[in-house]
């Protein structure tokens, strides 16, 4: 989380608004680009466990599949959200936007 700051101070040279900008999208591109990731890879394994399955499971379980996947994407983004969230409050900076420059 603290390499987003370092990147974004590397690119902002000094200016704080530019910086907390820099720490808010880069922190969402990379939650974006894992959360793609781990989803396709949850989704792939989900799928990969309803073929084994089907024929052991009875028809009327395989409508199910739907809300299971749903369940493990919404908690996957819940806990990208958190985490999202905790590397922005991590890397914000708030003492250089509010002093006056006289």
């Amino acid at each position: 989380m603290k390499r987003i700051g370092v990147a974004a101070s590397k690119i902002s040279k000094g200016n704080t608004a530019l910086y907390n900008f820099l720490v808010v999208l880069i922190a969402c591109l990379l939650s974006l680009f894992l959360f793609v990731v781990v989803a396709s890879t949850v989704i792939f394994a989900l799928a990969i466990i309803a073929y084994i399955t089907s024929e052991i499971m009875p028809s009327d379980y395989q409508r199910n599949w739907d809300a299971i996947r749903m369940v493990c994407i919404s908690v996957l983004a819940i806990i990208m959200a958190v985490f999202n969230l905790m590397a922005v409050f991590i890397n914000i900076k708030l003492s250089g936007l509010f002093s006056s420059h006289e």
